[in-house]
Formats: structure tokens, C-alpha cells, sequence
């Protein structure tokens, strides 16, 4: 029996631009814009993990998930939100995200931004030169297969 199991998923979504947006809401509509976040989510975790990291990465710093909890704890607070997803477990399920998606490295039990780059080099160079051309490459596959049925 055939699994259905994706090799790999993402999910893109298009925007307003970012105005006069602060940068906690340019960093959620980055985690909408990719699939890390669902439209009209309110367990919204994700965005503070990456503010943090993101933080960590202008400083070249590597965070144990402890320190991300910490961290993430402390921005949630600073922006008045509810403290709920910041159980170690959960932010480490963010943070396997985010390593799937080729954002984070882990190493040694340490996380950052992969090789300390910004983001927007991370998406240009992981997603869009390298997974969203290998997923619509394999689309063509299935649509040829479908031709020649």
C-alpha cells in the first residue's frame, strides 16, 4: 500500500505590502506568506520563534530551545499576547519546522538562522531557487505521466 506522504510541502499566499507594519507584523505575515502560519490562527508561537531567532542572528548567537522558550516568553509578554504554545515541547516542534523548511540549523542542541543569513537570502536561496523549482519540476512529472495514460 502507497502512502500519500509528501517528499516535501509548502504552501505560499500573497499579501498587501508591508507599509507601516511593525516588525512583529511583518514577521507574521512572512510565517502566513510561507505556510508556517493559517490564516486567522491565533496560536500565533511561530512568530515569536522567529523574532527571537532572527534577534540571535544579527548577534551570530545560537539559542538552546530553553533560551528560545525564555526568549519567546519575554517578547509575548512584551506585546501583551497570551502565553500559550511556549512549552518546551511546542517550541521545539516550531523549531523542527522551521529546520524542514531549511530556515533553522540545529546543532549540538543549539538553533539559529541557517549560516546567519537574513531570510530574505534564506528564502531566495532555499525556497525559491531550490524547493520550488524541484516541486513544480516533479507537478510536470505527474502531468506527463498523465499524458501518456
Amino acid at each position: 500500500m502507497v502512502r500519500d506522504l509528501p517528499l516535501h510541502e509548502i504552501t505560499l499566499r500573497k499579501y498587501e505590502k508591508p507599509y507601516d507594519a511593525s516588525k512583529r507584523e511583518i514577521v507574521r505575515k512572512i510565517c502566513l506568506s510561507i505556510g508556517l502560519l493559517q490564516p486567522g490562527d491565533s496560536r500565533d508561537v511561530i512568530v515569536d520563534v522567529l523574532l527571537v531567532l532572527d534577534d540571535a542572528r544579527k548577534e551570530k548567537r545560537e539559542l538552546t530551545s530553553f533560551e528560545v522558550v525564555d526568549l519567546v516568553t519575554n517578547k509575548r509578554k512584551e506585546h501583551s499576547l497570551e502565553i500559550k504554545g511556549i512549552a518546551e515541547s511546542n517550541i521545539r516542534r516550531q523549531l523542527k519546522r522551521l529546520r524542514d523548511l531549511m530556515i533553522v540549523d540545529k546543532k549540538n542542541n543549539l538553533y539559529n538562522i541557517s549560516e546567519f543569513l537574513s531570510l530574505h537570502e534564506l528564502f531566495e536561496n532555499k525556497i525559491e531557487q531550490f524547493l520550488i523549482p524541484q516541486t513544480i519540476g516533479r507537478i510536470k512529472e505527474y502531468l506527463s505521466a498523465l499524458d501518456k495514460h
